[in-house]
């Protein structure tokens, strides 16, 4: 047998193991314990077949076509051993979050926290007036911008997809390749940022930019991996940033998403022939 796939949604991933089922594509599943479920095919000869499968689901997980097929099939497929009751609301949450991907949401949150207290947490945090600054005892400020927000609507839309993609790079990825794009996808697009219009900037979205980009285009290089998202959230993402760029959303850091976006593309070409952990 050949990993084929994996995926954190249960039934998700028999649905599609029924589909493959009528087309012919034996599958096995097996669950671990972060209820992540990887796709074993088990005749290895259509193995060219089968990827050419995954990358249609991958593109379109919710088509009908899958759904249909787990209908059709009934329960003569694979099913997964009864265990414990299925988690709660907060534990399933906790279950999807690292230590890193808290790290990070806890000093966004009492940031944001101390903000609204009063405190000046812009003047402490924000990328320094002067690039000389870096290269002396301020150097955290080229990182530190990233956890400022404005608005409770801006740390919330951030602060979710944030969860959401870092939770996904951490548990496929490991915790010291969240923090590798953490780092660069905060540093580099600030600086980009900074030249542009100077310091009056904050935010996390140049991370979760080059996040998106490498999940999206891991799961295109790496079916297998484990990550992936439909390619309708890269046209959203390509989306956003031009009516960025062209001012329809307000003052926006667009070169900081632009350059999150593309940190996270090389990433992921980088990584794209490397063993999933």
């Amino acid at each position: 047998m050949k990993l084929l796939l994996v995926l954190d949604d249960p039934r998700r991933a028999q649905s599609f193991v029924d589909y493959l089922a009528g087309m012919g594509l034996k599958c096995e599943l097996t669950l671990d314990d972060e209820h992540n479920v990887s796709l074993w095919l088990v005749d290895e000869s259509r193995w060219q077949q089968a990827q050419l499968e995954v990358k249609r689901f991958i593109a379109e997980p919710l088509h009908p076509r899958y759904q249909d097929a787990a209908w059709r099939q009934g329960d003569t497929q694979v099913q997964f051993a009864k265990g414990p009751a299925q988690p709660g609301l907060l534990r399933d949450v906790l279950s999807r979050t690292g230590p890193l991907n808290m790290l990070v949401l806890l000093a966004c949150l009492t940031v944001y926290g101390l903000s609204w207290l009063g405190l000046p947490m812009f003047g402490l945090l924000a990328f320094p007036p002067q690039l000389s600054l870096l290269l002396g005892p301020e150097f955290w400020r080229g990182f530190t911008p990233a956890l400022l927000h404005f608005s409770l609507m801006h740390l919330v839309f951030n602060l979710f997809w944030w969860w959401y993609l870092a939770g996904m790079v951490e548990r496929r990825r490991g915790h010291g390749k969240l923090l590798l794009l953490l780092l660069i996808s905060a540093l580099l697009p600030n600086l980009m940022q900074f030249l542009a219009s100077g310091p009056q900037f904050g935010g996390l979205s140049g991370v979760v930019y080059a996040l998106l980009a490498y999940v999206w285009l891991s799961g295109r290089l790496n079916p297998a991996g484990g990550i992936g998202l439909p390619d309708g959230m890269a046209v959203f993402m390509v989306v956003w940033l031009i009516l960025g760029f062209a001012g329809a959303l307000g003052p926006v850091a667009n070169l900081a998403h632009l350059g999150g976006g593309l940190i996270g593309l090389l990433q992921a070409w980088f990584d794209r022939t490397r063993a999933v952990t």
